[in-house]
């Protein structure tokens, strides 16, 4: 059996919002105003329940009047179970990464992302996982958002705020990460809308892509 099909990524989704500096640094005046009137301190947790999950190939349903957007970022997955790990331990608990598609629809609040525009049916598409072996400088990734093979958005996780070994130390304080768990580590500012009938691709340097066709829902 390959290290590839060794890892298990049947556990649960976290998700990081606001860890590009892109995306952080244009909201940062909202944070100093009401209702937050701070910054966040800690990484900003959602999850993407069961019902989320999609793999490539398969088709995405919106809803009639609903703007969906894309999500590229990159899956951190889990190999060993943690709690309380530091950060210079945190990489022996990874076993490997994946590419996500982390739809969604607007977010009107990036302190408190909502059930309702994270955890539609399939709005979580996953691929085949890569060993970490097999990815080297993984802060100097390129991810790119291609719409009816157009690029649309780009990013580089050189804008990490966090790490995914310092986010696995802090959130692994007050909460254990266990096997086949996966970390979404965020997405660059320029979420880009998409459209029924629209193909839309999620492509990351040494991880490889993703690419699903959007359906409207009753069609």
């Amino acid at each position: 059996m390959s290290e590839l099909n060794k890892i298990n990524t049947d556990g649960n989704i976290f998700g990081i919002a606001l860890n590009y500096k892109c995306l952080y640094e244009k909201l940062k005046t909202q944070f100093n105003e009401k209702p937050y009137v701070n910054e966040p301190k800690k990484p900003v947790l959602f999850i993407k329940t069961p019902n989320t999950r999609n793999t490539s190939g398969k088709p995405v349903v919106k809803k009639k009047n609903e703007v969906l957007q894309a999500g590229p970022t990159i899956g951190v997955v889990i190999g060993k179970s943690t709690t309380r790990v530091s950060k210079s331990e945190a990489q022996a608990h990874i076993a490997g990464y994946v590419v996500v598609n982390e739809l969604s629809l607007p977010e009107e609040s990036y302190y408190r992302p909502a059930i309702k525009a994270k955890c539609q049916d399939g709005f979580c598409v996953i691929s085949a996982p890569v060993e970490k072996s097999q990815v080297t400088d993984l802060s100097n990734l390129s991810l790119k958002v291609f719409v009816n093979g157009e690029l649309k958005q780009e990013g580089t996780t050189a804008n990490w705020i966090r790490t995914p070994e310092q986010i696995i130390e802090e959130i692994s304080e007050y909460m254990p990460l266990n096997e086949g768990d996966i970390i979404l580590t965020g997405t660059p500012y320029g979420r880009v809308d998409l459209q029924a009938g629209d193909e839309v691709c999620i492509e990351i340097d040494q991880l490889g892509s993703v690419t699903n066709t959007i359906q409207e829902e009753g069609n």
